[in-house]
């Protein structure tokens, strides 16, 4: 069981796909949050297997598949690809990386 952390609120997850749209956030596909306004942290504890959110994305673990953000995008290792419309900063990155800002991450 992992647990996610929205805007303070903790929830224990099974799931570790997650996606952060349309102030909505689900995990493996399951609605955890709706009717989210203004800035959303989320954090979640454990490693991702993959990561889509319209916004600027901090993971404090390891993303095993890929990354796709509309901002910017902090990590620890990515096993798949980042694409991010701001800047990179990453641990090893075993995919392709496109950014709309600078890049910083582990060769």
């Amino acid at each position: 069981m992992n647990t996610i952390k929205i805007n303070g609120k903790s929830i224990s997850v099974s799931g570790n796909n997650i996606s952060i749209h349309d102030n909505q956030v689900t995990v493996d596909g399951v609605l955890i949050e709706s009717a989210l306004t203004g800035v959303v942290e989320v954090v979640f504890k454990g490693d991702l297997a993959n990561l889509k959110c319209s916004g600027s994305v901090t993971v404090e673990g390891n993303v095993t598949g890929s990354v796709d953000a509309g901002g910017s995008v902090e990590c620890l290792n990515v096993g798949g690809d980042v694409d991010s419309g701001g800047s990179v900063s990453c641990g090893n990155v075993a995919g392709d990386i496109d950014a709309g800002g600078s890049v910083r991450y582990n060769k």
